[in-house]
């Protein structure tokens, strides 16, 4: 088989499964897998897809197409103003779980910017991907701010891609604040984005304690990619409009719950 028909077999499973592991590339295409992760590098450099940490997704545009889709995700700056109060709310709550000299990773999203501005002037290391949260802390001289390479994108104003998850298999922290699209009756806590799910992944990877921090309308919220469940979620932090089942759920797990 040629490299040029590999690539868009390769392209072709995406399209089907929205994510594929190196692994299952190479069975289903009978080569080797250093030979996948060469197609992978060379298909995410090209924007075809995005390499992830042990195997590849679909970009947000090629995801769409896959679903039929015209819809392009929310804008940021159209997603901040929702929920505002409480977010802020979860923000407030969150930080009082944040140490002086501890490492946090911050996701990218709307409430992990919340929880930025109220780390302004302590004197921790913070951790993340998103440009919001760059231009939030940029200035401030008592924290060491990491900034996590990849490809920019743009819409959401973040960074994402093979780049972004090998800087944080470097990376141990005390702390992450995880965000979501939605958490499921069962647990699971879900993406929308197919390019945002195995970087959450990675993030959990590093973290000593895992902060999930969602607000009410999360639940059930939106998305089937899942991230993780809420077992691997040490604290919980909602507000008080949340499905108690789900919170149950938690607390049966050993997690502990915050209502905001």
């Amino acid at each position: 088989m040629t490299s040029r028909k590999r690539h868009a077999k390769i392209v072709e499973s995406l399209r089907s499964t929205g994510v594929a592991s190196v692994r299952e590339l190479a069975e289903n295409l009978q080569v080797s897998e250093s030979t996948i992760r060469r197609d992978l590098t060379l298909l995410d450099r090209n924007g075809e897809l995005l390499r992830t940490y042990g195997g590849a997704a679909l970009t947000p545009h090629g995801a769409a197409e896959a679903a039929g889709a015209e819809v392009d995700e929310i804008p940021f700056d159209l997603v901040i103003s929702r929920d505002e109060a409480l977010k802020e709310a979860i923000a407030e709550e969150a930080v009082k779980l944040v140490e002086d000299g501890s490492v946090i990773v911050l996701d990218i999203g709307t409430t992990p910017l919340a929880i930025a501005r109220r780390l302004r002037g302590r004197p921790v290391t913070v951790i993340t991907s998103s440009l919001p949260v760059l231009d939030v802390l940029r200035d401030d001289d008592a924290v060491r701010l990491v900034m996590l390479g990849g490809v920019l994108r743009r819409n959401y104003q973040s960074l994402v891609g093979s780049l972004t998850e090998q800087a944080l298999r470097q990376v141990s922290a005390d702390l992450l604040f995880l965000s979501c699209t939605g958490v499921r009756p069962n647990g699971h806590v879900v993406d929308n984005m197919a390019v945002e799910a195995p970087l959450k992944q990675a993030m959990i990877e590093t973290a000593g304690k895992v902060v999930l921090v969602a607000v009410e309308t999360k639940f059930p919220g939106t998305g089937s990619l899942r991230v993780c469940s809420l077992s691997d979620v040490d604290v919980l932090i909602t507000t008080s409009g949340a499905d108690p089942n789900t919170l149950q759920l938690c607390r049966e797990a050993d997690g502990k719950v915050i209502l905001a």
